[in-house]
């Protein structure tokens, strides 16, 4: 009973996909559409006719030619070129149809392929970031690459040639009835005897190619976890176990692949060897009924009957083989459209940010008002968590009755071992996740009423994993502030020490980096990092191990320029190494996602706590 119910919520699924992919292609461009349809008729419809007209270039005009010969007369070629020449029009006109509804799919197909690409895009950047710890990026990527490509084919090759099959089909099929109905049912007999293999192999083949795309998602996946832990790989000497794993995964797509492909290849001449099979009976069937008179069938209509077969079964095979297609590529746009059915990260919030530009550094909150006014607020950065409870995960809680009062240009530190909730509460700030209980008060504002983007506009991060993007080091530096001069860029790699390095490039600010930072060192990339988080000049600054990859020389450098740049500004700081906190206003010592510890280093000190021993040597953060 589970069976048949999956099996029914999958056509379900098939058939809501295959309608919504119908409605995008026609959306797309409409007239194109409409006169790939037209056109994909005359094709159809030109072959069937040009068949049946055989009969009457045999029995009106051939026959007679044979007869005037036979009978000594000159034969009259005349009518035979005119008719000759209406065949060829008939041709003609198939042709050029066919030539234009494929010339117009594969553009359609290119209008389709570039709208989704666009919408899939647009859609990623307003998820929120737990879909993205949910979901694997070789998968997401697979999305983008192998599910948008099957998409393209099925738009541009297979929906015409489904389309055009079935339409052939059916203009096949009256025009046999037109010419004997007694050939017509003996040729459905025959055909039906073979109607059980195609069954069977249409099946196998859909399912093994839904198959192969999961498989293929998988492996993509599989691929850029590898890529991006190649260091640790080979640190560990893990080469072997890599290429075991990849080779399971790349074993079962090649097993999906091949039995897909299998099943696919071998319906299409068994289709075609059907088709000669018929070819074969109606010619004896047929002739013989002609000469003992059984049916009223001229040798033109034989002729035309025999040329109808084929174009018979040949649509059948054609509509098997293309279905499969469809099959995997409803597969994938069924993947495309999860994506883009992903619900977007919710932003009820009203209050935005502005800047106040009569002074520097200055911004403003504009809370709207009932009566339609807009209030300015200082942003202070005086930020309150008031007993913020959180989880990632129902039943499993992360964060415990957290309270922190950071007043204005209050530098906080968050200290504590790996998972004690350190970067969570960060998260919490910048509402990458949503709190269960309690609120977070942003300058008197609970900050779900604030745009999230305005509030993130007033917050600088430094993350402890670096990211920089493809450009120049200038470029990368200026990401932080896009309309920042070239002087505000060369101010902020000067107050982060980023400045000395970039003069020892060759092409220096002008440098091309890639997305892994090329040739620059960790330390070098995090020290970028904090020149774009300057260069931002945001009310807030939140720095997450910003210095646990740069060396102790270079840490005492950064220092000193970052002490100016928290200088008045509200901080959250998370390191491990206890002497870059020492000047902070407040230390919280987190364990387990509770506040065990609070306040500054000389009272933490006193207390001779779990700090203490921190500090003191006698107990590591692990």
């Amino acid at each position: 009973m589970d069976q048949t119910i999956n099996k029914e919520n999958m056509k379900g699924h098939r058939s809501q996909t295959l309608s919504r992919l119908l409605k995008l292609v026609l959306t797309t461009s409409p007239w194109m559409f409409v006169i790939s349809l037209i056109t994909i008729i005359l094709a159809a419809l030109s072959n069937v006719i040009g068949t049946l007209f055989i009969e009457r270039l045999i029995n009106n005009y051939i026959t007679p030619l044979v007869k005037q010969v036979q009978q000594g007369q000159d034969p009259n070629f005349g009518p035979l070129a005119y008719a000759i020449a209406v065949m060829f029009g008939i041709y003609a006109i198939g042709f050029i149809s066919n030539y234009l509804f494929n010339m117009l799919m594969g553009i359609l197909a290119q209008k389709v392929q570039f709208r989704v690409r666009n919408e899939m895009f647009t859609h990623m950047e307003s998820l929120p970031i737990a879909y993205f710890d949910q979901n694997d990026y070789g998968d997401i990527m697979s999305r983008y690459t192998n599910d948008i490509d099957t998409l393209m084919q099925m738009i541009s090759q297979s929906i015409p040639q489904f389309t055009n099959s079935l339409l052939t089909l059916i203009f096949v099929v009256s025009a046999m009835f037109i010419l004997s109905w007694q050939l017509t049912i003996f040729s459905f007999i025959v055909f039906a005897l073979s109607f059980g293999i195609v069954r069977f192999l249409t099946k196998k083949s859909s399912h093994y190619f839904q198959v192969q795309q999961q498989k293929l998602g998988q492996i993509n996946g599989y691929n850029e976890e590898m890529l991006n832990g190649l260091k640790v790989i080979k640190v560990f000497s893990h080469e072997p176990e890599v290429k075991e794993d990849f080779e399971v995964y790349n074993e079962e797509l090649r097993k999906a692949s091949g039995k897909a492909n299998t099943y696919a290849t071998i319906l299409f001449p068994i289709m075609g060897n059907m088709g000669n099979l018929l070819y074969v009976l109606i010619a004896f069937v047929g002739g013989a009924a002609a000469i003992n008179n059984w049916a009223p069938l001229s040798l033109g209509a034989i002729a035309s009957f025999l040329q109808l077969s084929k174009q018979f079964s040949m649509p059948i095979a054609q509509i098997s083989q293309q279905l499969n297609s469809i099959v995997m590529a409803l597969a994938g746009a069924r993947r495309i459209f999860q994506l883009e059915d992903e619900p977007a990260e919710e932003d009820n919030g009203v209050v935005t940010i502005a800047k106040n530009q009569k002074v520097d550094n200055s911004w403003f909150w504009q809370v709207p008002e009932k009566d339609g006014s807009v209030k300015d607020v200082p942003v202070r950065g005086h930020i309150i968590f008031d007993h913020v409870n959180f989880s990632y995960v129902p039943e499993k809680q992360i964060l415990h009755d957290i309270s922190i009062d950071a007043k204005p240009g209050m530098k906080v530190a968050l200290v504590g071992e790996t998972g004690a909730g350190k970067t969570t509460i960060s998260n919490m700030l910048n509402r990458f996740y949503e709190i269960d209980s309690g609120k977070i008060i942003y300058d008197g504002i609970p900050i779900k009423q604030i745009k999230k983007d305005d509030l993130r506009k007033s917050l600088s991060i430094v993350l402890q994993e670096t990211h920089l993007f493809t450009g120049t080091i200038m470029d990368n530096i200026r990401f932080g502030n896009p309309n920042a001069s070239d002087d505000d860029v060369y101010q902020a790699a000067k107050l982060s020490h980023a400045d000395e390095f970039i003069h020892e490039l060759d092409d220096g600010y002008q440098t091309i980096i890639d997305g892994d930072g090329g040739d620059l060192s960790q330390g070098q990339m995090q020290l970028l990092s904090i020149a774009r988080a300057m260069i931002a000049d945001e009310p807030v600054m939140i720095l997450d191990e910003a210095t646990s990859s740069i060396d102790t020389r270079t840490e005492k450098m950064v220092q000193a320029g970052m002490d100016n740049l928290l200088a008045g500004r509200t901080s959250f700081v998370i390191a491990h190494r206890l002497s870059t906190i020492v000047n902070s206003d407040l230390i919280l010592v987190l364990d387990h996602g509770h506040i065990i510890e609070a306040g500054n280093h000389d009272e933490l000190i006193k207390q001779k706590g779990y700090y203490y021993e921190l500090y003191t040597g006698k107990k590591e953060i692990q």
